[in-house]
């Protein structure tokens, strides 16, 4: 079965990407694991995410779209990044969640994926 990993991150914590002093840190827990989930042959795909100022959001009212650059709610946690894995069970995933520095300092959503539906 495939989950999502849904990473976030406070802006503070965001921010040590590219603190000279917290970056070689904040990337070195983050490589081991991505390093790890990889060789565990779980990984379907994943990536991180620029920061949420780089975000446009679309919507579509009356028939019209909308843009709004950056992030569209203040919110205290943002999203990070994501990993889709595939493992036995959610227990598994619940237990690779847990390995995720996000866990250590923020949160790891565990989401399974909805399978895409079959063509009749």
């Amino acid at each position: 079965m495939e989950y999502m990993l849904i990473f976030t991150e406070s802006a503070a914590d965001f921010a040590k990407r590219n603190d000279p002093n917290e970056a070689p840190a904040y990337w070195g827990a983050w490589s081991a694991y991505a390093g790890a989930v990889a060789q565990s042959g779980i990984m379907v795909s994943g990536a991180g995410l620029q920061p949420p100022e780089t975000a446009t959001t679309v919507r579509i009212r009356d028939g019209k779209r909308t843009l709004h650059d950056g992030p569209y709610a203040e919110a205290k946690e943002m999203l990070a990044g994501f990993f889709v894995i595939e493992v036995p069970d959610l227990d598994t995933a619940l237990e690779w969640a847990a390995r995720s520095p996000a866990s250590s300092y923020s949160s790891t959503e565990v989401r399974p994926v909805m399978p895409t539906p079959s063509k009749s």
